[in-house]
């Protein structure tokens, strides 16, 4: 376990430390300072959905959750993206997002405001709180003081938060994952049968939230399994025992959706209709090496590049379909396939202004991704030094510092492989604000060495 006592430091001062109720009250402190920006943001982006930069999405929620307070199923009443019929049935949006608009409506009227400034509350508070832990955890309560900081003014955050979609509560689900199983990793006791119901619920709620988290799910049990390491028969069976209600709690909370998508499309459908989608799309021929991030104005639009004859299939049978054909791509060429996948680092990692983007967007990027790299870079190689050459140092937490790091890697492999864009590095950033606090919380000393 490693020595939080050599991390204790104040965020504005490194070199003295930081008492447990000095840390709670300025935690409270950062809290309350990102709701209130959040909620600007929220007022900012008003009581309309309309198309703004990088939040497109939330013309869809905006009109889901409408049809379904109104009795109409999760459908649309007009052609809709990707190519849903008016009245067909949907999956391709998120269920659980859907519903907690649709609940705000319901309460308080179709008033897109309430379902903002509510959303900049909740992540307001739980946003850096969560980031906090998992830095305190990893790196210590200074870093995690700066993690909370640097949660509370990172410029997409605070955009996101106010948008109608389901980034920033995919966010914290994300964190409240990875914080509730470095808590079981890290127990004598390998987690009680209550933490593990937690984490259970957690993943469900993130999975219905997002489902390409189910991705990763199987290395964090890896991760688990390592970390509890359980060498005897009796260990072995508490483990496969609590794994198996952890995974009885997620799938109680995906269940009832397959079965909706089974009668609805006559297909099994586990959760959502939009991985064939976006694995055709992102790895179409007409990108040839080089990958855009979205088609020129001037070019095929999406629905164009879908074949003619799979516009009869359903939703749920056009998604399998284009999964076929973009598997195809890759089988026919997979040279361009791993060149197409490569020069989508560009497109992930972008932190500079560009000319096809306006004003707003080239500020966020500069002021969030831009801004953050150089402590990442910093973080990340403190890590590298502290590791490798300093063996003894228990300063940070290694196996959290393996699971934050094995999340980012696989999170962006995945994208990497499919499709890409700036806010689908969003649920890596809140990893990366890790390493970019802990390189802060790790500055000189008054002796000039770096602070231990």
């Amino acid at each position: 376990m490693y020595q939080s006592s050599k991390l204790n430091l104040h965020p504005l001062n490194p070199a003295r430390g930081f008492s447990l109720i000095e840390r709670h009250s300025a935690l409270w402190v950062i809290m309350a300072i990102a709701v209130l920006v959040r909620v600007a943001a929220a007022l900012y982006l008003g009581n309309t959905v309309d198309v703004l930069p990088g939040i497109h999405d939330q013309i869809s929620y905006d009109a889901l959750a409408q049809r379904v307070i109104n009795g109409f199923g999760f459908s649309f009443a007009e052609m809709h993206w990707p190519i849903t019929r008016p009245g067909e049935p949907t999956a391709h949006w998120s269920f659980l997002y859907t519903l907690y608009l649709a609940a705000v409506y319901w309460v308080c009227g179709v008033t897109p405001l309430a379902a903002r400034l509510l959303q900049a509350l909740i992540a307001g508070v739980l946003h850096p709180w969560l980031a906090y832990r998992l830095g305190r955890r990893i790196f210590g309560p200074g870093a995690g003081l700066w993690a909370a900081i640097i949660t509370a003014g990172y410029l997409y955050f605070i955009y996101y938060a106010g948008a109608l979609m389901t980034e920033t509560f995919y966010i914290i689900g994300i964190l409240w994952c990875l914080d509730l199983a470095l808590s079981i990793g890290q127990s004598e006791t390998g987690g009680s049968p209550r933490d593990w119901l937690m984490l259970g619920l957690a993943l469900g709620i993130t999975l219905l939230l997002r489902q390409v988290f189910m991705l990763f799910t199987p290395f964090l049990f890896g991760w688990l399994l390592w970390q509890l390491k359980p060498h005897s028969r009796r260990a072995w069976r508490r483990i496969v025992q609590n794994v198996a209600l952890c995974g009885l709690v997620a799938a109680c909370l995906i269940l009832p959706w397959t079965v909706r998508n089974y009668l609805a499309f006559d297909k099994f459908v586990p959760l959502n209709t939009n991985s064939g989608y976006a694995f055709f799309w992102g790895n179409h021929p007409i990108y040839g090496t080089n990958f855009p991030g979205v088609l020129p104005d001037d070019g095929p639009t999406y629905q164009e590049l879908i074949p003619g004859e799979l516009w009869t299939l359903n939703e749920a049978e056009l998604d399998s379909a284009l999964l076929q054909r973009g598997l195809g791509f890759v089988r026919a060429d997979p040279q361009r396939y791993v060149w197409l996948s490569l020069s989508r680092l560009r497109e992930y990692f972008k932190f500079w202004p560009s000319a096809d983007s306006g004003l707003f967007s080239n500020m966020a990027r500069v002021g969030s991704f831009g801004l953050l790299l150089p402590l990442l870079l910093w973080g990340m190689g403190l890590c590298i030094w502290r590791i490798y050459w300093h063996p003894t140092d228990q300063s940070i937490n290694r196996s959290g510092l393996l699971l934050i790091t094995l999340f980012a890697a696989v999170y962006t492999g995945v994208h990497l492989l499919t499709w890409t864009l700036v806010r689908y590095r969003l649920p890596v950033d809140t990893i990366f604000v890790l390493f970019a606090a802990y390189a802060l919380a790790s500055g000189l000393r008054r002796d000039g060495n770096l602070a231990s």
